[in-house]
């Protein structure tokens, strides 16, 4: 299983995400699942992956080699891409690509052809953009009312995020609520652990200011999970009694 997110907000992109893959209970193993295509001072780019590992696989290395042009145009990388939304655009014909080739193969395997994607970044003195895209090859794009968006095992770790993050909110406290929201998801499932992949640009940098791998035993990690679990149960005792039934003896 996995779980990404990506919180776009005024001052910049954060994008987290785990990097556990399994294949059975008993077949777990590590893959990177953020990835980084950057050219200092003229671009940088962030992609981060949910689905089967092979067909993301497939994409990334057409991303990196180059996408084949439609009508004989010439074949494309995604650090050629002039713009974030062409560069989108891009991606999503490396997916309908790999699915036009390995289709076949999967139908007769009972294989779903499963792939979505985390796109985000700036190019030039464009606006930071952050995308969703789906293994159609179509996306959507994140706004500033919804200033996150997520792939994987979204639904627990979506609260703290729903109640949290705004567009204004600072762009390292954008990172903690990032990471509270991995923790949820790895308290409640197991197939979304550590180590942890984090990244964070400022926008206009065209740089990345952070990037980071959070190992097992990590001091900050623990501690927030620790502050985190803490600062929930305080809460919970907090609240009044709810009002219902026979008063309390």
């Amino acid at each position: 299983m996995t779980y990404c997110v990506g919180v776009l907000v005024e001052d910049g992109l954060v994008m987290v995400a785990d990097t556990r893959t399994n294949a059975g209970l008993d077949d777990i193993s590590t893959y990177r699942k953020l990835h980084h295509f950057n050219v200092p001072g003229e671009r940088v780019m962030m992609l981060a992956s949910a689905g089967n590992l092979s067909i993301t696989q497939s994409v990334l290395s057409l991303l990196q080699e180059g996408v084949p042009g439609e009508e004989g145009e010439p074949a494309q990388r995604l650090v050629e891409a002039p713009t974030m939304f062409q560069a989108a655009q891009l991606i999503g014909r490396a997916i309908r690509r790999v699915r036009s080739i390995e289709q076949k193969g999967f139908e007769a395997a009972s294989i779903r052809f499963s792939i979505s994607l985390l796109f985000g970044g700036q190019i030039g003195t464009e606006p930071m953009r952050l995308f969703l895209i789906y293994s159609a090859g179509n996306f959507i794009e994140c706004s500033t009312d919804a200033p996150f968006l997520q792939i994987g095992e979204h639904k627990y770790g979506k609260p703290i995020l729903d109640r949290a993050v705004k567009f204004q909110t600072d762009l390292y406290d954008a990172l903690k609520v990032s990471l509270v929201s991995m923790d949820s998801t790895m308290r409640s499932n197991l197939g979304v652990g550590l180590p942890i992949d984090i990244a964070l640009a400022r926008r206009g940098a065209l740089v990345l200011e952070v990037n980071h791998r959070i190992e097992a035993g990590e001091g900050y990690f623990h501690d927030l999970r620790e502050r985190w679990s803490a600062a929930l149960r305080a809460a919970h005792r907090a609240i009044p009694r709810p009002p219902y039934g026979p008063a309390p003896t």
